[in-house]
């Protein structure tokens, strides 16, 4: 008896540390399982919200567009707050990018549901022409197309793709009489390829362009075309503003140079077009955007808004893979910002039936892009 006591006791302390040994082993893999599952729901969300933009073929809906519809279906709250939010009057975004892909999952989901309105149809959709490819910059390298809309700060975002493109190797190198010299800056137009080579790049390649509130945007068109012409473009002044002065002035008294009231009967009248073809290529600073770069029948990847450039442009950069390769230029402070009481001060002196003629020109681009019908039409 005195023998086995020993034995007993030994055994004992072995099976309670083989219990205690197993309860910890136990413990910790139901710790890693938890872990598990925790990355695995993490991993979902990521990739609900996060998900490739252009990764799709040519009979696929865009993975954005699916997102879109499931964020949707989940009713997130986010969504409509930044519906009610955003207004064109230039108020940027919080900084927040968590929420920013959904900022521009709406835009695109409100691009579709404009282009699906037969009422508008006239307005929102046209023909993907030797134009609009025209106006479509490649980057083959980095799989990148981008729509050239004037007025809304291309010249920077053609020096990215330039860089990008590897003419040169930063941004501050580019001198500026190349930036828009076609021949020279190393960006090819997507009218330039075959035509199985366009419909591939349009169906795999990340594709944006940027928009602005359209009559804050032909004004500074009117500006600088015909005000300042920094670029040293006589024909603006000397050829297509005498044509507009001729045709469109109603007080044949008047001697000055064009002024905003002739430009907007020019504009807004539906018979336009006849004295657009005398102005042929130098038309494309005051063409709609649904002219440009058929928003409706690209899909795009990104539509960015020149109001709320500070956020979009790293946004851009990051949807595109290229945000490690090559930043944005600076934006000078408020820049971008809507400016009211400008538009409005501009629109003073212009009778309602040639604004209401003018906004009916430029409607698609007003509703395809959620900018608001301006104060002064509704008054």
């Amino acid at each position: 008896m005195c023998l086995s006591f020993p034995f007993q006791t030994g055994s004992n302390n072995f099976i309670w540390l083989m219990s205690d040994n197993m309860h910890h082993q136990w413990l910790l893999l139901a710790a890693c399982f938890w872990v598990i599952f925790m990355f695995m729901v993490a991993s979902k969300f990521i990739t609900l919200t996060f998900k490739d933009p252009d990764g799709y073929g040519a009979k696929q809906e865009p993975l954005i567009l699916t997102a879109v519809t499931k964020v949707e279906e989940a009713r997130v709250p986010e969504e409509k707050h930044w519906t009610k939010e955003f207004q064109p009057t230039g108020k940027a975004f919080t900084g927040n990018l968590l929420h920013h892909p959904l900022v521009h999952m709406e835009r695109l989901e409100l691009l579709r549901n404009v282009c699906r309105d037969t009422a508008l149809r006239n307005l929102s959709h046209t023909a993907v022409s030797k134009f609009v490819l025209d106006r479509i910059f490649v980057c083959d390298k980095h799989k990148i197309l981008f729509c050239q809309t004037p007025k809304v700060g291309n010249t920077q975002w053609k020096k990215v793709l330039i860089v990008l493109n590897g003419a040169y190797s930063s941004i501050d190198e580019i001198p500026e009489s190349i930036v828009h010299d076609h021949e020279k800056n190393g960006l090819p137009r997507l009218s330039s390829f075959s035509d199985s080579e366009i419909k591939k790049r349009l169906n795999l390649y990340f594709k944006f362009f940027i928009v602005r509130d359209p009559f804050e945007r032909l004004i500074s068109a009117f500006k600088d075309k015909f005000v300042h012409n920094p670029r040293f473009e006589p024909w603006y002044r000397h050829e297509i503003a005498p044509s507009i002065i001729r045709k469109y002035r109603r007080n044949r008294m008047e001697t000055k140079g064009l002024q905003f009231e002739d430009f907007v009967r020019y504009l807004g009248d539906p018979n336009h077009r006849w004295l657009d073809v005398q102005f042929g290529d130098h038309i494309i600073h005051w063409v709609t955007y649904v002219e440009l770069c058929a928003p409706c029948e690209i899909t795009y990847s990104v539509i960015g808004h020149h109001e709320t450039l500070e956020d979009d442009a790293p946004y851009i950069l990051k949807a595109a893979g290229i945000d490690r390769l090559v930043s944005y230029p600076t934006i000078p402070p408020g820049i971008t910002v809507y400016n009211k009481t400008k538009v409005e001060r501009y629109f003073s002196g212009i009778s309602k039936r040639d604004i209401r003629r003018l906004y009916a020109r430029f409607e698609g681009d007003f509703k395809l892009f959620g900018y608001r019908e301006p104060d002064f039409l509704l008054k």
